[in-house]
Order: structure tokens, then C-alpha cells, then sequence
């Protein structure tokens, strides 16, 4: 039990992957689309490149969605509207008429014959005006030329214009005044009857609305069908519109048959295969070409969980609307791997990824052809991302990839540019302008995965930062120490395809732990005192060594990102404190080495390895009284060669070849600084 829980621990990294695998195989089939898949690709416009396709079995031919919308459109339009005539209202009015008229008409005004002929013409009026219906205001828009008329629970068709309109009552009366010759009486008449008439027919939308649905649902959703056996395209026959909508009804019906009780552990073990071996194609990758990055569980992490949150978005965005697919900024996933890594894995998962959206997306072959095309020009156009207009121009050239793209392929559809989708070509001016957001993307990914990009990097290399404003003030020598080995570095590093600018930030904060004792380093000693005279030597390599733990704890206190801290961590490796080691000797014969000696680790990256000899480098040049070309070529060989003999590079990955150009780069730049000058007259 106990070995086999070692083998467990020794393994869990590797053991991890396999969890890590396993997890994101299953996630991606759980996103996928419940449906089996057609197993021919079409598109309109091209082509039929199969043998003849007969029909399989019985099944209807669907109607677009242009047709469905163009056909409930027009019912919409010719759906009659159902209002009810309320009877009570006009003998309400009757009543109200005779109570307001003898108060209006008084014998005071008017004579006994003017208000029994006024009387007699006001309820002619009424009925005049009631005899059709008076049609109150409504909110609804596009009142048609004809209505339902609901009397005594029966409906019949009315025309619209039979109808009085409260809001033309006023015109109404003004006729009807006239052609009764009370035309003396128009201002008393129109007054009393705009008081007191009420419409009797209003919109009955509940009743409406139950009658539009009825004919919305018995709208069909098919035109025809096809028997079984019946030949549908022949091979070579071009994909025009009429088979274009049978293939898509054929495609339909025949993934939802598919997709059955019976299948759905056989459909869903083929997708599972099928993404597994795409999975597996990055993990072989890694393994092979980015072994470094398949080492880091972080970084593995990292790249496993891009190619989730890319598949869980584009499958949640289908199955909100398919139509709404290029929205979703997959550049931004070769974008951020550029950033972190490099530009070839960046596009290595990118392709990989728009291969399993392929499953998910509808018109897969033009979606993965865009999202390919788009990707190789996301990694060839963007260089320095820090730099914003680098990434507008950017996302300027992937936005016109898409819409190139796509007219291309509306062209091979249609053989000409009319009735192109706007909506889409939105949608793809909307994706450039999300993808911009990668910035602030990129700066939570660095917080969560503890991951560096050149953007961090370079706001690290400012000299104006507080941590090296301090250097600069409590340690001026160490400072200046460090901006000579950070050109050095950085040159070395542009020499042999190294990572420059982590070099240089690298080296700017390598010594910082001399800050806490800076006098007890001599490039911060400006006077002939030198506190190591009242020390033992043990004491002052102690003082030495810590240097390096004390850097460790300041650069985490604050916040320095673990990259940064590897290069504090190796810059000395294991070596010797070698002056003071000797000292002690003068003073005793049996010395432990290990007092004197760095406690590594010894540089694991080309980086380090740069840092650790650029460092020697510079601080041993110091000690050079009349350097002569000879003199330095000499010495940067004898620096170098003692710590390849002393094993420090043996972790670096870095070649003899390698070496020997940075070694070229030491010497030439040491000659720039100890060039001699010419000797001015005094």
C-alpha cells in the first residue's frame, strides 16, 4: 500500500494531466448539441461532390425562416380585429340627453315650439348617430378597412368606414346640424351632444388575440414532402435554392432520427473520440515541442481552460441563436496564447479549438475555413501587444479578413453581391470590438494563473517603479550594477532568440536583497571603510549569501511575479563565495564549504543562465586595470568556462553554440564601455 501511494506521489503531476484530460473531454461533449450529425456537407451554390442521394425515408420539406416570417407577416396583415358593441350605451346617452337638454334649452332662450322642434331633431340625431356605432379611440396600430363586429355573442363583418369615429364626432354633428337647418343652434347642439354621447364598439383584444393565435398555430411549417426512394440531387448537380431546402429538411429530420434511445450512447461515444483525439494531438504537442510548458500544471491548466471557455461560449451563443455565431471573438484565444507562450502553439490551439467548434456551429466547413484563415492572421499581424495601436491595427485586419471572407462565400452562393446580409457583417465589426477587451483579459489571466506578459513586464522594466526607486536611493552602486547587466542581458538574449524583455526585468531586480545591507557590497561603499574589516569572514559570506533570500522576500512582498523571483532565486546558482571562503581558510584548515556556497538553485532556463553570466560578467569587469581587447576576451572565457566546469548550466537547455555567441556579445559590449579616448590637451 505504502509504494503504491509513493508511486502515486511521484506521478501526481502526470496523474493530474490525465484528470485534467478526462475533465475537459467530457465538459466539451456535455456542451455539444443533443443531435446526430448529417454525414454530407453541402453548401448552396456548389456542386453535389457525392454519388446520387436518394431520399432514405418519408419526410416533409421545411419552410425557411424568411418564409415563415414573410408568411406570418402577411397574416398578421390580413387578421381581421374582433370589437363589441355595447347595446346599454346609446339608451345611457338617451337619458343623459333628455336631463342636460332641459337644462340647456330653457324657455327663458328659446320659445315652446323651438325646443319641442330642438327636442324632437336631438333624439333623430342620436339614433342617426347610433344607428351604425360610434368606434371609441384605440391604442392598437393599422386598424384594418374591415372589422368583426361582436352583437349578442354573433359576429359579423363591418366595414370601417360605416362607423363614426369619436374622435371625428365633431365633424359628424357639423353635417348632420346642417343638413337639419339648426344651423343657428350648431354651438348649443355640438356642446350638449360632445358632453354627453359615449362610443358603443371597442376593441375587443383578448378575443382578438385568441384568434391570431388560433391562426398563427395553424400556420404550417412545411411545403410538401418526399416519399421514400425519391431522387433528390444527382451527383455534379449545382445546390440551387429548391434542393438547398429539401438537403436542410432532409439534414433536420434526419439528425433528430438519429439522435434516438438507441443512438445516443453510440453518437455519444464517436464524439467523445473524436475530441479526445483532438485533446490528445495538444497534449502530444506539448510533450514533443513545448516541453517546458507541459512540465508547468499551471500552464497546462491555463491552455485547457481557454479551449473550454471558447467551446462553452460559441455553444451557449448557438444555442441562444445561431445566427449570432461570428460574434464570439475566438481571435482572442491566439491572441492571449501569443502573448504568454508563442506564436506557434497560440495557433496550434486555436486550430485545434475551431476543429471541435466545427461539431457545434452550423455551415461548419465556411466557420472553421474564416476562424483558420482569421487566426493565421491574428498571429502573423500582432507583434507587441503593450502597444495599443499595435492591437487596434490588429483587430482592424481581423475584422477585414472577416467581412472579405464572407462576401467571398456570399459570392460562390448567390454568383453575385445583392442581398447581402448587413446583420452579419455587424456582427463582425461587434467581434473586433470585443476582442479589443483582451487587454483586461490578459491582466485577470495574470492575477489567476500567476502567469507574466510583455505588457506587466514592461511596466516591471520602469526604472520610475517604487522598488527600484528605493534600489536607486539605499543602494546607488547596486542600482547602476544592475542597469549594465540588464544591457548586457538583453543583448545576449536578442542574440540567441531568448526572451529579452524578461532578461532585462530579470536583471534590474536581481540584487535587490542588497538593500538591506548595502554597504556591505563594494559597489555601494563610497569611502575607504569597509564594514567586512570587523566581521569574520564566515559572518561576511553569510551576509553575502543572504543577499539572495532577502531579495526572494522583498520581491514577494511586493508582488513580483514568480518569473521575476526565479532570477533572484538563480542568478548565483550553487556557487562559491569564493573570496572569503579563502579567507577562512588562512584561518583554519578544515572549512565547511557549504557555509560559503549559494543554495541554488542553479539557472533552468536560457534566461538564467543569460543573467547568471552577465551578472559575473559585470561585477568581475569592475576589477580590470587597463583592459586591452586581449585582456577581455580572456577574461569573459575564464568566467564563463568556470561555471560550465562547476555545472551550473547543466539544467538551462541552453547549447555550447549558444554560449559562445553570448560569450561574443560580453566581449563586444565591454570593449564599447572600457574603449580607450583620446587625450585632450590640458
Amino acid at each position: 500500500m505504502r509504494n503504491f501511494l509513493d508511486k502515486i506521489f511521484k506521478n501526481q503531476s502526470l496523474l493530474y494531466k490525465y484528470f485534467l484530460y478526462l475533465v475537459s473531454v467530457v465538459c466539451i461533449v456535455f456542451f455539444f448539441p443533443k443531435g446526430g450529425k448529417f454525414k454530407y456537407e453541402f453548401q448552396k451554390g456548389k456542386p453535389w461532390q457525392y454519388e446520387n442521394l436518394y431520399a432514405p425515408f418519408d419526410f416533409s420539406i421545411q419552410k425557411s425562416n424568411d418564409d415563415i416570417i414573410k408568411e406570418k407577416a402577411e397574416l398578421l396583415n390580413n387578421q381581421i380585429d374582433y370589437f363589441r358593441l355595447d347595446p346599454s350605451v346609446q339608451g345611457v346617452v338617451s337619458q343623459e340627453y333628455e336631463q342636460k337638454f332641459a337644462t340647456v334649452f330653457t324657455g327663458e332662450r328659446f320659445s315652446p315650439s323651438a325646443i319641442e322642434a330642438l327636442d324632437s331633431a336631438g333624439d333623430d340625431i342620436l339614433e342617426q348617430l347610433y344607428k351604425n356605432g360610434i368606434l371609441a379611440k384605440t391604442n392598437k396600430k393599422g386598424v384594418k378597412e374591415q372589422l368583426y363586429l361582436v352583437k349578442d355573442n354573433q359576429a359579423e363583418t363591418v366595414p370601417i368606414s360605416s362607423l363614426i369615429r369619436i374622435q371625428n364626432l365633431r365633424e359628424v354633428l357639423q353635417k348632420i346640424i346642417k343638413e337639419k337647418d339648426l344651423v343657428i343652434y350648431t354651438q348649443e347642439y355640438q356642446d350638449l351632444f360632445l358632453d354627453i354621447v359615449k362610443p358603443n364598439i371597442t376593441y375587443d383584444k383578448e378575443l382578438s388575440e385568441r384568434a391570431l393565435n388560433e391562426a398563427l398555430s395553424g400556420l404550417s411549417h412545411t411545403r410538401g414532402a418526399v416519399d421514400e426512394g425519391k431522387l433528390i440531387i444527382a451527383k455534379g448537380e449545382v445546390v440551387e435554392a429548391d434542393n438547398f431546402n429539401i438537403l436542410n429538411s432532409l439534414k433536420t429530420e434526419y439528425e433528430s432520427e438519429l439522435w434516438t434511445a438507441n443512438n445516443y450512447y453510440f453518437i455519444l461515444f464517436g464524439y467523445t473520440v473524436l475530441v479526445a483525439l483532438v485533446l490528445m494531438m495538444l497534449f502530444l504537442f506539448l510533450k514533443k515541442y513545448r516541453k517546458e510548458n507541459f512540465e508547468n500544471n499551471t500552464k497546462v491548466t491555463f491552455i485547457f481552460f481557454n479551449i473550454l471557455f471558447m467551446v462553452f461560449v460559441t455553444t451557449m451563443v448557438v444555442k441562444y441563436d445561431e445566427s449570432f455565431v461570428f460574434v464570439v471573438p475566438i481571435c482572442i484565444l491566439p491572441l492571449v496564447l501569443k502573448t504568454f507562450f508563442d506564436a506557434r502553439l497560440g495557433l496550434f490551439v486555436h486550430v485545434l479549438t475551431v476543429l471541435i467548434l466545427g461539431f457545434v456551429v452550423p455551415n461548419s466547413f465556411e466557420y472553421i475555413f474564416l476562424q483558420i484563415i482569421v487566426g493565421i492572421v491574428t498571429i502573423l499581424t500582432v507583434s507587441e501587444l503593450y502597444k495599443r495601436a499595435n492591437l487596434f491595427i490588429s483587430v482592424g485586419q481581423i475584422t477585414l479578413i472577416y467581412v472579405v471572407g464572407y462576401l467571398a462565400f456570399h459570392i460562390i452562393h448567390e454568383g453575385n453581391l445583392d442581398n447581402i446580409q448587413w446583420f452579419t457583417l455587424g456582427l463582425f465589426f461587434l467581434n473586433g470590438m470585443i476582442t479589443l477587451f483582451v487587454q483586461p483579459l490578459i491582466y485577470v489571466y495574470e492575477k489567476v494563473f500567476g502567469l507574466v506578459s510583455d505588457v506587466s513586464l514592461l511596466e516591471l522594466s520602469d526604472t520610475n517603479s517604487k522598488l527600484l526607486k528605493v534600489l536607486s536611493n539605499k543602494a546607488p552602486g547596486t542600482f547602476h550594477h544592475s542597469l549594465q547587466v540588464a544591457n548586457l542581458a538583453e543583448a545576449a538574449a536578442n542574440e540567441i532568440g531568448a526572451n529579452a524583455m524578461l532578461v532585462r526585468v530579470g536583471a534590474l531586480y536581481h540584487d535587490i536583497g542588497k538593500m538591506n545591507h548595502p554597504t556591505y557590497f563594494t559597489e555601494n561603499q563610497i569611502t575607504n571603510v569597509n564594514p567586512h574589516d570587523e566581521l569574520s569572514p564566515k559572518d561576511s559570506g553569510k551576509i553575502i549569501i543572504n543577499h539572495v533570500i532577502d531579495g526572494i522576500e522583498l520581491a514577494r512582498k511586493n508582488k513580483l511575479p514568480d518569473r521575476v523571483i526565479d532570477f533572484i532565486r538563480s542568478h548565483h546558482g550553487t556557487s562559491l563565495v569564493y573570496y572569503f571562503y579563502k579567507k577562512q581558510q588562512e584561518l583554519e584548515e578544515d572549512v565547511d564549504e557549504a557555509n560559503f556556497r549559494y543554495p541554488g538553485p542553479i539557472p533552468f532556463s536560457k534566461e538564467t543562465a543569460i543573467l547568471m553570466m552577465a551578472d559575473s560578467v559585470e561585477a568581475a569587469s569592475k576589477s580590470l586595470k587597463n583592459p586591452t581587447s586581449g585582456i577581455i576576451d580572456e577574461f569573459v572565457d575564464k568566467i564563463v568556462a568556470g561555471q560550465m566546469a562547476a555545472g551550473q548550466f547543466l539544467n538551462a537547455n541552453i547549447t555550447f553554440k549558444e554560449i559562445e555567441a553570448i560569450k561574443k556579445i560580453f566581449k563586444q559590449k565591454l570593449i564599447n564601455i572600457y574603449h580607450l579616448r583620446v587625450e585632450y590637451p590640458e
